[in-house]
């Protein structure tokens, strides 16, 4: 398995990361934990974990290696339509400090 983070800055995460959750776990699963500020999401091929610092959403991916691409453009893409009044910016690092893809508005 293969992974990926991102670090999303918004003042609000709890919110961004219970829509993303609630979204995309539709099709797999997700669960969100509100007193916990965090949630997963089963992707199918792989598994996303959500969570909140006081100023950023953060996602890290676990998945085969070459479904990485894909999950990072269908999360980074979800995310940025839920939020582009806030115009977030979400950028994918890689196992070993790689970089990953970016989605924006």
């Amino acid at each position: 398995m293969s992974h990926s983070e991102a670090a999303v800055s918004t003042d609000r995460p709890a919110r961004y990361g219970k829509q993303l959750v609630a979204h995309l776990g539709r099709r797999h699963g997700g669960e969100w934990l509100d007193e916990e500020r965090r949630g997963t999401i089963d992707l199918g091929t792989g598994r996303a974990d959500v969570s909140c610092s006081p100023d950023a959403l953060l996602i890290r991916l676990e998945c085969p290696a070459e479904s990485v691409a894909q999950l990072e453009d269908v999360v980074g893409r979800h995310l940025v339509r839920f939020g582009a009044r806030d115009e977030l910016v979400v950028r994918w690092v890689r196992e070993g400090g790689e970089p990953g893809s970016e989605q924006r508005t």
